[in-house]
């Protein structure tokens, strides 16, 4: 009989070892699965997978996957959506190198994991196998790969000891849930995965609780808001927490209060199509507002010293400061520091505001909405009518505008890795439902694997992966789509192509408005002219590819593409933009 542990039932002591171990940790942390990117530390765990495998004995599934990125990545991915920790596997201390931009992602990302990786203790002088001559000729770094870790993960340390190896693995995902939730890393030696370890019954691992404030900070703040006349929701991230978009809708229509999700928001937090939703500029309420209420905001002010005029602010997030930012300015006059779902669901549970408060509000809400709205038409508009334009390049608006219109049946979830164009995807797009939108964290390349832990946390939803040409050749592009086939996770990916990092010349062109490069035309770090055909990429896995340069192509081709993605196939769009 098995234990639901997956451990051998009471009574019935087994010796095995380290890898053993580990994997009874995941299990009691409750992995679905482990993403590993292959070394040659891990044959202990491969060896217990296959026992497990063999005797029905449950596991997380298990994922070779060809390089750091794509493991760091899809973990993170599949982390966005879930909320839950998973095990990620990588080799040595290069590995963890290799995988370390996306593992500081998913620290910005606010995705809990527990990312373990090896060191040797004895480098073949010890008793026991053999760990092999590389760890002692190449793979080794001073002070050990925890310490590598620590500057980009919430916590790093060693597993010294098989005995306290499952123990270390379970307060690692613990530690890794806790908000501000993020990676967590540990180093498990060669020889402490190969000692003996005799199964013992893990406890799982249960949910963390959850936090509110006091009755009276919450009635201070409420009181705050009864008294202000042009209060203003702020919001980056509420929607990250579980339940967090339907509780901030729920706060705002209580209290007639409307929305700015500005261009730092990294995923869907307030719908967009909602009429409280003003758009994302924070701008014109520096000056106006009377009350500004951060929910889930990291850096909301730019430059940070640029502070409102005259608003009280109010902070509601369950780690305001976050550790991991270097430097970061709130000017907060009070906080709400609970869980921010539970947190925004009491304020709405007391609130009363009277009627003729809720009104006043009503009617200048409408007068901002409908400027965004005006907006909004206005760019689609401009797009629209550059499509007949012979210079040749789509408006990346007409992308987004396209992609939302092939899309309107379904609730797709985007995963945005533009730059340039990361506006553009966000404002036109409309995602309006919970978990239907993330923007990637951190340096470029890691958008493809984030998108396909998407899409293996959500098969049921199309995934679309939206990237600038240059981002694009920055991910790891072969070993993306070969993980897309070989575990079956089809993407639609759209790539706005305009041959150049249009980011470098913008920034080039602040520093140096009047300069050498502006009189010559040298710009240095721009040009991707000679880039090969992007939607080749596809044609070795079998996948779907397609090249779109006119306006009258677009709508054609992205049907084309979603038909292959519902039949299984990963499709590949690239489409020249005029910008």
């Amino acid at each position: 009989m098995t234990h639901p542990t997956g451990m051998t039932p009471p009574g019935s002591p087994r010796s095995t070892d380290g890898g053993d171990a580990v994997i009874a940790a995941f299990n009691a942390i409750g992995s679905d699965y482990v993403f590993s990117s292959p070394g040659s530390e891990w044959a202990p765990v491969w060896e217990s997978l296959a026992r497990r495998h063999r005797d029905g004995l449950p596991c997380p599934k298990y994922l070779d996957l060809t390089h750091e990125t794509v493991a760091v990545g899809m973990a993170t991915g599949y982390g966005l959506v879930t909320r839950r920790v998973q095990g990620v596997l990588l080799h040595a201390g290069p590995g963890l190198l290799q995988g370390a931009m996306a593992v500081h992602g998913a620290l910005l990302a606010g995705v809990p994991m527990v990312v373990a990786s090896s060191e040797s203790s004895t480098y073949g002088d010890g008793p026991g196998p053999d760990p092999g001559g590389q760890w002692y000729r190449n793979l080794s770094v001073v002070g050990g790969p925890h310490g590598l870790a620590r500057p980009f993960v919430k916590w790093a340390n060693e597993a010294a000891s098989v005995h306290t190896l499952p123990g270390m693995v379970t307060r690692s995902a613990e530690l890794a849930e806790r908000a501000p939730a993020g990676p967590v890393y540990l180093n498990i030696p060669l020889e402490v995965l190969l000692d003996p370890w005799e199964e013992r019954d893990l406890k799982p691992v249960v949910p963390k609780g959850s936090t509110v404030s006091a009755p009276a900070e919450i009635q201070e703040v409420l009181d705050l808001i009864a008294a202000a006349e042009n209060p203003v929701i702020v919001t980056e991230t509420a929607g990250r927490e579980e339940g967090g978009m339907e509780a901030l809708v729920a706060f705002a229509e209580a209290l007639g209060i409307p929305v700015v999700e500005p261009p730092s928001a990294v995923c869907a937090n307030f719908p967009r199509t909602h009429d409280l939703h003003v758009g994302p500029d924070i701008e014109p309420w520096m000056d106006t507002a009377d009350l500004m209420i951060l929910v889930n905001c990291r850096a909301p002010f730019y430059p940070p010293s640029r502070r409102p005029a005259k608003a009280k602010i109010v902070v509601i997030d369950e780690v305001p400061q976050r550790p991991h930012v270097a430097y970061q300015v709130l000017f907060a006059d009070q906080y709400l520091e609970g869980g921010v779902a539970a947190t925004l669901r009491e304020l709405t549970r007391l609130a009363d505001p009277p009627a003729a408060v809720r009104n006043a509000r009503g009617a200048a809400n409408e007068e901002r909405r409908a400027a965004e709205i005006k907006a909004i038409e206005a760019a689609e508009a401009r797009a629209a009518s550059a499509a007949s334009s012979p210079s040749g390049g789509i408006d990346p608006v007409a992308v987004a505008v396209a992609l939302r219109e092939l899309l309107a049946q379904d609730d797709p979830i985007i995963v945005d890795e533009t730059i340039t164009h990361s506006r553009v995807v966000s404002r036109h797009l409309k995602r309006s439902t919970p978990d239907s939108y993330f923007y990637v964290q951190g340096g470029l390349g890691q958008g493809i694997a984030v998108a396909l832990g998407v899409k293996l946390a959500a098969p049921e939803r199309p995934v679309v992966f939206t990237v600038g040409d240059g981002a694009f050749q920055y991910n790891p592009i072969v070993a993306s789509l070969d993980a897309s086939k070989q575990y079956g996770v089809p993407l639609l990916i759209v790539i706005f192509n305009n041959r150049k990092y249009l980011s470098m010349k913008m920034n080039h062109l602040r520093f140096y408005p009047d300069g050498a490069a502006v009189q010559t035309g040298e710009f240095l770090g721009v040009d991707l002219s000679g880039q090969p055909e992007l939607a080749k990429f596809a044609e070795p896995f079998g996948f779907h590819g397609e090249t779109v340069d006119r306006p009258a192509d677009l709508a054609p081709a992205l049907d084309r593409a979603l038909k292959a993605v519902r039949e299984g196939t990963t499709a590949v769009v690239n489409i020249s933009t005029s910008r």
